[in-house]
């Protein structure tokens, strides 16, 4: 059976590469995943059998991660279709993924670009969107969260084996890179940039993974207008001035008011 075990750390973070599919997986509604603006959650909204949240043209945002479990986690997260550590295209079990200790929350807030940086997330057009400048653009304006746990160690008595020496035969060592407004047009749709560069340094540990996710979390965003379009959100009625002047009425009590700008 082949084994998920590479992996690289920031701080208390680390990424993995794996090299099984995914097979099966359980959804959860708990906030294991957030989207971030301004440093508070946005809304979400259930529809459809998936999770919305509306897109602030032109700001940046970060997403916080949650392990509920009692065992370390490695996340595979996705943006726009794309790995948020190297920007591949991949299977969530063959990505490069975060690690999360026991119970641990973590902030993701960029594009890992080295070692040491990584360049902000901020909702920005499919035309001027990180997706598009690589031309991989299938799966603009979601971002996907796949959580596998740690496979329970077996005691082993030498204990000097080291874990990168009980990898399966065959597992793949990851390289070592990296860790981890509202729209102006109704025919605009949101993806996500790549923004201002941010401190992120990164160093690379090791990981024996269960072959399957222990949850998915998928979440789709879209600038106020199309959340309007799709019936998540209610329309802004516009007010009809015939109307106002239907209301108008004549005498009110009292004397005449003097304007701010008047007194």
């Amino acid at each position: 059976m082949n084994r998920q075990i590479a992996a690289l750390i920031v701080a208390s973070l680390a990424l993995v590469f794996g090299t099984q599919p995914v097979t099966s997986a359980s959804t959860d509604n708990r906030a294991d995943v957030e989207i971030l603006v301004g440093g508070a959650p946005q809304r979400r909204y259930a529809h459809g059998g998936r999770w919305y949240v509306e897109a602030p043209k032109g700001r940046e945002y970060a997403i916080r991660l949650h392990n509920p479990y009692a065992v370390r986690v490695a996340v595979a997260l996705s943006v726009d279709g794309l790995n948020t550590i190297d920007a591949r295209q991949t299977t969530a079990a063959g990505a490069r993924k975060w690690v999360l200790d026991p119970y641990q929350t973590v902030t993701i807030s960029g594009w890992q670009t080295s070692q040491t940086e990584a360049r902000r997330f901020e909702f920005t057009t499919e035309a001027r969107s990180y997706g598009q400048a690589l031309g991989a653009t299938a799966n603009l304006g979601v971002i996907s969260a796949a959580f596998f746990k740690e496979r329970a160690r077996r005691v082993v008595p030498d204990a000097s084996n080291d874990i990168a020496d009980r990898r399966a035969p065959g597992a793949p060592r990851a390289r070592q890179e990296s860790s981890a407004a509202n729209a102006k047009r109704d025919d605009e749709y949101a993806a996500t940039g790549m923004g201002r560069r941010t401190g992120h340094a990164v160093t690379q540990v090791w990981l024996d993974l269960e072959d399957a996710p222990a949850r998915m979390v998928n979440i789709r965003y879209e600038f106020r207008p199309q959340l309007v379009r799709l019936g998540i959100l209610p329309s802004a009625q516009a007010a009809d001035p015939l109307q106002r002047r239907e209301h108008a009425r004549g005498f009110e009590p009292g004397f005449c008011p003097e304007p701010p700008s008047r007194r």
